[in-house]
């Protein structure tokens, strides 16, 4: 595996490659990996003939008071652990690279109305300062395809719009949401957890899959939503946000009556602190009249 982190490297590197008649896969990481991210990074490879993967922490899309400089960063063990999956480039750039004029004089790549809601509304600038990297990487990239988990399953969608609109010439590709045994999602955040926290997580996706079952038998999404808030809360979480959206315009559904849409699939996003830990989980829902 070849690591590079200034741009003329990379795209020397990938202009050879192009050369040779290879195809690019892309997977964009801010590292501290587990195995959902290596499982993005296999999936590439079924996907293109070269796959590039990159680490990138990117301040942008951290707020004033969220955990930037406590985000774990392990680059010795990341880069050993995609060199076992067989990547073949990784990407380290610094911000200075990435932002060579500072964020404040940044171009800024916006979204509309997928970001407002869910993790939007929650964290303002977020997905700003998702959509200003991915995009430039992907200029930096230009890569045929690029690969992303659903745990961030309003990012996703947030990128494949950000994708169609802009003309990338770029194939998007979702990936399954990784678990552990338990259920819980794997997430870098999953380390900031206590012994008693980590036992208690799980508690997330058990109650999504309870509030599946609910509303394909028939209850009511706002009677729903209080009941999984509720015992979120018992179980000693706090809830940011509990919303049961349409799955493509993730937007709300009517809260006060039944969902009974022949093959409707519904998605339930949630997030919910642990402690200071902030976790969030989704869980998609095939409905039947």
């Amino acid at each position: 595996m070849k690591t590079v982190d200034t741009l003329s490297e990379l795209r020397e590197t990938i202009q050879a490659e192009r050369n040779a008649g290879q195809t690019i896969a892309f997977v964009p990481t801010m590292g501290n990996l587990h195995a959902g991210h290596l499982s993005l990074v296999d999936r590439a490879h079924q996907l293109a003939d070269f796959v590039v993967t990159s680490i990138f922490v990117n301040p942008m899309q951290f707020g004033a008071n969220e955990d930037l400089d406590a985000y774990p960063r392990t680059l010795q063990e990341d880069a050993s652990q995609l060199q076992a999956h067989g990547n073949h480039l990784l990407f380290t750039p610094t911000p200075e690279v990435i932002y060579p004029r500072g964020m404040a004089q940044q171009t800024q790549v916006s979204v509309p109305f997928l970001t407002e809601l869910h993790c939007g509304a929650s964290r303002p600038g977020h997905f700003n300062g998702v959509t200003t990297v991915v995009s430039i990487l992907f200029n930096m990239v230009m890569p045929d395809i690029a690969v992303f988990g659903e745990k961030d399953y309003q990012q996703l969608a947030v990128i494949r719009k950000m994708t169609e609109d802009l003309f990338f010439p770029i194939k998007i590709i979702g990936m399954e949401t990784a678990r552990d045994t338990d259920g819980l999602a794997l997430s870098s955040r999953n380390g900031y957890l206590t012994p008693d926290q980590r036992a208690i997580a799980p508690t997330l996706y058990q109650t999504l899959k309870n509030s599946a079952t609910q509303l394909q038998q028939g209850e009511i999404p706002e009677q729903v939503i209080l009941a999984a808030e509720q015992a979120l809360t018992r179980k000693g979480f706090t809830p940011d946000y509990y919303n049961i959206v349409d799955s493509t315009s993730l937007q709300p559904v009517t809260p006060s009556a039944p969902i009974n849409i022949s093959d409707k699939t519904v998605t339930i996003l949630a997030a919910a602190f642990l402690g200071q830990t902030r976790l969030i989980d989704n869980i998609n829902v095939t409905l039947s009249s």
